[in-house]
């Protein structure tokens, strides 16, 4: 629901897809790190904004807290460890809020680029 919400809403102001799908990528991770890593119930809360020519995203959970941001990729056979970098290489600024034994919050920004021929084209917005 956060992904149509947020791509919906981008998409109403005429932000261009790649800028779209890069923000919605970043958004899944930090939903999917907030359902593993979370805590009690995987409950997590989500806050956007959109404004000044940039999204914000904050993604909160009451987990233990974000031990540490990895360096680099994990090898290749290796299953999980690569969220927190894909969100890095696809947002222009990320960061932490971390309480240990209350939680993290992820805070993602990205600068919005503009899709100039939207407005030639019929929209369709899904409902929620």
């Amino acid at each position: 629901m956060v992904r149509r919400v947020l791509g919906d809403a981008m998409r109403s102001l005429h932000v261009s897809e790649p800028c779209i799908a890069d923000m919605l990528l970043a958004v899944s991770e930090a939903c999917s790190n907030a359902v593993r890593h979370g805590g009690p119930a995987n409950r997590y809360e989500v806050t956007a904004s959109i404004g000044y020519g940039r999204c914000d995203v904050r993604v909160a959970d009451s987990g233990g807290g974000l031990p540490s941001v990895p360096l680099h990729f994990p090898p290749a056979d290796t299953e999980n460890g690569r969220g927190l970098l894909i969100m890095r290489s696809v947002v222009d600024e990320i960061s932490f809020g971390i309480t240990p034994g209350r939680g993290t919050t992820v805070h993602l920004r990205k600068l919005l680029a503009w899709d100039d021929a939207a407005e030639a084209r019929s929209r369709q917005l899904a409902a929620v």
